[in-house]
């Protein structure tokens, strides 16, 4: 089986590309990603030198690249984890969300309709659906809450996911979407609020929390997040959505003092600061279709994973300060400017 691994050099698909290379050592898989500000190729070092794994880079909305991409490569199945995925820069600079998460789903999909493609996969997100009250803790989203997005971003995931569908139930592309909860997890990128609050607690500097830090947050390690992906990707439904979610619900302000206990950090270096426009209060997902269709359980609880992740950060300090240097971005050419 060929893979095509869109967004492979980000957190999420950085780690599905890990897990699927080293799972399955009888499948190609390429990883295709643009490089923007996200992509870190130092996340794919262990791998890179894998017989079963290519890098190949490039843009998911540039149509006349794709296309002669997919004519060459025959993929059997497109996984794609590329887009922009950072609210507050969506709130910034709202076209670029809509150009890689909108345009580039649909150039993609056009290429697998076009080249045969047998499945394909759009990773998304739980922000599509909104937020849940903080009173309500009995609510959670399901595969059939109607979509009702907050932000740019989670209006450009939206948007993706009903080209999909469109797509699926007009051409016939077998499709499937996973909506996730919160990732955590080794190589996310250190704007996100985890490492955001290790690297900055480490350095004695002051953690930014929104508000109040009361905004919840279902908490899904990514290992569990892959786990899900592969089952879909082999069991699941064509036409199917399904939520994959951790069970591990906690306030923002909970996250942060877990972490500056963890690593023995005052409380005194919690700054609060005024909250993002349109900030979802809770997310949380109900995850008993994927449960009990295809089996899925989460291996980690909070607890265990946060800590594991803490001690990750703490273990590979150069991978993550040189993301803040800026020195990650000239690993590509140090390993492909040749070739």
């Amino acid at each position: 089986m060929k893979i095509c691994v869109t967004g492979g050099a980000g957190f999420i698909g950085g780690n599905f590309v890990h897990h699927m290379v080293r799972k399955y050592p009888d499948y190609e898989i390429l990883n295709l990603d643009l490089l923007t500000y996200a992509g870190n190729l130092e996340t794919l070092k262990s791998v890179e030198n894998e017989p079963n794994y290519r890098f190949v880079k490039g843009d998911i909305a540039d149509r006349e690249f794709i296309m002669d991409l997919f004519e060459k490569e025959t993929f059997d199945v497109v996984v794609n984890f590329a887009a922009e995925s950072h609210v507050d820069r969506s709130i910034s600079d709202p076209g670029i969300f809509v150009r890689t998460n909108v345009l580039g789903t649909q150039v993609l999909l056009d290429a697998s309709r076009e080249y045969g493609v047998k499945r394909f996969h759009q990773v998304s997100t739980d922000e599509v659906y909104g937020d849940l009250p903080l009173e309500r803790p009995d609510l959670f989203f399901r595969e059939d809450t109607p979509l009702h997005t907050s932000s740019p971003y989670s209006s450009s995931k939206a948007s993706a996911d009903l080209f999909v569908m469109a797509y699926h139930r007009t051409f016939g592309v077998p499709a499937t979407i996973s909506r996730c909860s919160n990732n955590y997890g080794p190589y996310q990128f250190p704007e996100k609020l985890i490492p955001l609050m290790i690297s900055r607690a480490l350095a004695g500097e002051k953690l930014p929390v929104y508000g109040k830090g009361e905004n919840v947050r279902d908490w899904l390690h990514v290992a569990d997040h892959c786990e899900a992906i592969d089952l879909i990707l082999h069991k699941g439904k064509v036409g199917e959505v399904y939520n994959i979610g951790g069970h591990n619900e906690r306030t923002n302000l909970e996250v942060v003092k877990t972490i500056l206990q963890a690593l023995d950090k005052p409380e005194s270096l919690i700054s609060f600061v005024t909250d993002r426009p349109g900030h979802d209060l809770r997310y949380a997902i109900d995850p008993a279709k994927i449960e009990g269709e295809l089996g899925w359980k989460p291996a980690y609880n909070f607890d265990t994973g946060i800590r594991q992740t803490i001690q990750w950060y703490l273990d590979n300090r150069e991978w993550w300060e040189n993301i803040i240097n800026g020195e990650y971005a000239s690993y590509y050419e140090k390993m492909y400017g040749n070739r």
